[in-house]
């Protein structure tokens, strides 16, 4: 039987095949080094933003997968680089003559699998962090009051840190605030007509204003941060509630978070394109020159030509008849009946 995809190796390509695969498992090293990284950077990143994003949403599983992909291709291009060195030299290569089958199986089972499926998920879901951050920061803004409520004692800061370093108010803009109530219950008077007016004009019984926590505001504005009764606009003399630029972040966190975390996404995802066909490659390589040095006992400099494949012939026959006759096994004969089941015996009376 002929094998699969064979290749005639005389002894000076057999050589540079070594050569070039030892270049190629360290670029190959490289790029799993550097998607180990990004990986591992974006995976800190969701987790110190893991206070805006739903729980629901699967993003995070994008660098859990990208991660274990990136360790693969890191192992898979430090063992080829061994491998290649050592099959230059016939007394260092018989240890790698025992474990290099193995290693080529896990490393296409397993490196080649995580990194398709890492690949599918850079390209599935960046689309679903649009949801996941609008319903996290709805829900981090909600409880912003909710300072001594056990689980969400550290969200007023959380919010307050990310709109200061991030430059940004609200979750679309800054007139988000004045849809829910930021301002906790025990600093209110309810003794104070407006606070009780307010409560009791809402429906959910909220007490909502014009105005945002002072992390909104640019310290950079050449006035004093102007941070209520915004839509008023007999409220502050000289001010146009028409440009808050000038005294607020303009933009809304929903859409920086969404950049950044997008951009890191994107990142990660260019290296993995450039990883996979870089495993693919040396994967190849390897498969072929253990097969090329098997025929010739390990010795890259034997004489003569040396054939490598990719799959043995008898392999391909033994797969291919396995299948027929499991189908003709599944499928009776053309005008055969099935066999039909013999009656069930009865024990004998007991004497």
């Amino acid at each position: 039987m002929a094998p699969v995809l064979p290749l005639a190796l005389p002894p000076r390509p057999r050589v540079r095949l070594a050569q070039g695969l030892w270049l190629l498992s360290w670029a190959l090293a490289l790029a799993g080094g550097l998607t180990l990284l990004c990986s591992g950077h974006l995976l800190v990143q969701l987790s110190l933003l893991r206070t805006f994003l739903a729980p629901s949403c699967p993003f995070a599983a994008l660098p859990q997968v990208a991660l274990a992909a990136g360790a693969a291709a890191l192992g898979t291009g430090l063992a080829g680089a061994g491998a290649s060195r050592a099959s230059l030299d016939a007394a260092q290569y018989p240890p790698w003559r025992r474990v290099l089958g193995p290693l080529l199986l896990a490393g296409t089972a397993a490196g080649g699998g995580l990194l398709v499926l890492s690949l599918g998920l850079a390209l599935a879901l960046p689309g679903s962090l649009d949801s996941g951050l609008e319903e996290g920061l709805g829900a981090a803004m909600a409880h912003y009051k909710d300072t001594e409520v056990p689980g969400h004692c550290h969200t007023k800061r959380l919010l307050d840190e990310l709109q200061l370093r991030h430059h940004c108010c609200g979750r679309r803009g800054f007139k988000d605030w004045f849809g829910v109530q930021w301002v906790s219950s025990r600093y209110l008077d309810p003794n104070d007509h407006d606070v009780v007016d307010r409560i009791q004009s809402n429906v959910e019984g909220l007490y909502l204003i014009d105005g945002v926590p002072f992390s909104c505001c640019n310290p950079h504005s050449p006035r004093p941060c102007l941070q209520d009764r915004l839509s008023d606009p007999h409220a502050h003399p000289l001010f146009d509630p028409r440009q808050p630029n000038l005294n607020l972040w303009p933009q809304g966190c929903h859409g920086v978070l969404l950049g950044h975390l997008q951009g890191l996404a994107s990142t990660l995802g260019s290296m993995l394109a450039v990883t996979f066909p870089l495993q693919t490659a040396v994967l190849l390589g390897l498969r072929y020159l253990q097969t090329a040095l098997e025929g010739l006992g390990g010795a890259i400099d034997g004489e003569g030509d040396a054939q490598g494949y990719l799959l043995p012939g008898g392999l391909r026959h033994r797969l291919k008849t396995a299948w027929l006759q499991g189908g003709a096994a599944r499928r009776p004969a053309p005008g055969e009946a099935p066999p039909e089941e013999a009656p069930p015996t009865e024990d004998p009376p007991e004497a």
